[in-house]
């Protein structure tokens, strides 16, 4: 479902003051290595970001001739000096640069730079290593690969307090994980990839986290139903998923919520409405329900626009139903002015509505931040901590990679309504 978005830049300007995150990611990514928004963009065969930001809305086309080509310019994209910020643009002899031969992720413009480095480098070495692995691996969801199949629960959802106890209802993941380490998709990629093949061990770890990100969005979801005490079984839910964007709906399928169908078996149905204005074009983009499908199945539908328009346009109008529960992954308002002032009215037509919502934080300082800003919104915040479905995958920041990594729903801050304060005497 379209609706009205803010106007696209005429061309090629990363910008701190923009709605859309992606603008504001390539404005963070040249501050740290100048230039480097470009070479991505270069990389994807794209003039500027309009031509990116099209593709995304299903108005252009990522043209690469191989998966070869794909992959080797996903590499490209990685290599700067780790230690000055050099592109090989900006050196005598482009291909000076080498990669860590541990990690095989971060690279260096000769071996004076790696070696002032290295007293750096060495903390986030080995998860550098990890994370230059799931970035290869995470294709195979776009593949259909991934995720493994997963069982009907066997345990109430209020019993299942984190990933072991959900683990522990999936029985023996050997074969599902047989079958995707042998599959075509996965020889594909290592022939293509720049590097060797891992050992299976490794790859085996790689495939759980991945596919850990992609279960902790419905998992997220479950906790935020539980956390406001909705009884899937006595009615039909409706879950708004605000400021979505590519990470949930690029190449999403009406079938990756599903596993809320495990944890509720045989609930009264579910319904997800991703809005943001970044939401891609894809089987996902229909309109929501006016009234409730077929119990024990979950519908996903979508909208491109800011919340506060979907509500004014869609929900005011009677054409979507009012939210249970409000869930934002990530939403990045404490980042910058631009995505700060797109978030604030969203934010206040939660608190006035007094709609239940939980937000999630990729680390304990983006944390701090949100809760920063709910309170000087006098938000009721009722529980805020880390989320036991957080993802197990690492977040490495590219143009910036040895820090500590962050994980997708890592925190979660739950809050309902205004704060309600004592009256003076």
């Amino acid at each position: 479902m379209a609706s009205s978005v803010p106007a696209l830049p005429d061309s090629f300007t990363p910008s701190s003051d923009s709605v859309y995150s992606d603008q504001f990611g390539f404005y963070s990514l040249d501050s740290n290595v100048p230039g480097l928004s470009k070479v991505i963009l270069d990389k994807l065969n794209m003039k500027d970001y309009k031509e990116y930001r099209a593709a995304l809305e299903g108005k252009g086309r990522v043209g690469f001739r191989s998966h070869k080509e794909m992959f080797q310019n996903l590499e490209e994209t990685f290599k700067f000096c780790t230690c000055c910020s050099k592109l090989p643009s900006d050196l005598p002899d482009p291909k000076a640069l080498k990669r860590c031969i541990k990690c095989l992720n971060v690279y260096y413009c000769s071996k004076d730079c790696q070696k002032k480095d290295w007293s750096l480098h060495k903390k986030f070495c080995k998860m550098l290593h990890k994370v230059s692995i799931d970035r290869l691996v995470e294709w195979l969801i776009h593949t259909g690969d991934l995720p493994f199949p997963t069982e009907a629960w066997s345990r109430p959802a209020k019993d299942i307090r984190c990933w072991d106890d959900w683990v522990s209802m999936q029985g023996d993941l050997t074969p599902r994980l047989d079958t995707i380490l042998s599959g075509q998709n996965m020889t594909d990629l290592w022939t293509n990839a720049c590097r060797p093949r891992p050992e299976e061990a490794e790859l085996r770890k790689s495939v759980w986290r991945v596919c850990s990100e992609f279960f902790s969005r419905s998992l997220t979801l479950g906790l935020g139903i539980q956390m406001s005490r909705l009884d899937p079984y006595s009615r039909p839910l409706t879950v708004h998923l605000v400021g979505a964007g590519h990470n949930e709906t690029l190449g999403a399928r009406t079938t990756d919520m599903d596993e809320l169908s495990h944890m509720f078996p045989g609930h009264q149905g579910l319904e997800v409405v991703m809005v943001g204005p970044e939401v891609v074009q894809g089987p996902i983009m229909r309109p929501p329900l006016r009234a409730f499908g077929p119990r024990g199945k979950v519908y996903i539908s979508a909208y491109k626009g800011l919340y506060h328009q979907f509500w004014e346009e869609v929900v005011e109008k009677g054409e979507a139903a009012k939210p249970d529960l409000v869930v934002g992954f990530h939403p990045g308002f404490h980042a910058s002015q631009g995505l700060g002032e797109g978030w604030l009215p969203t934010l206040l037509l939660l608190r006035d509505y007094n709609i239940p919502s939980l937000f999630t934080m990729y680390n304990d300082a983006e944390l701090q931040y949100s809760l920063q800003i709910l309170t000087e919104l006098e938000m009721d915040v009722k529980d805020t901590g880390p989320n036991p479905f957080s993802s197990q995958k690492p977040e490495q920041v590219q143009s910036s990679p040895n820090k500590a990594p962050s994980y997708c729903n890592a925190f979660y801050i739950y809050f309902q309504g205004l704060l309600e304060t004592q009256q003076e005497e």
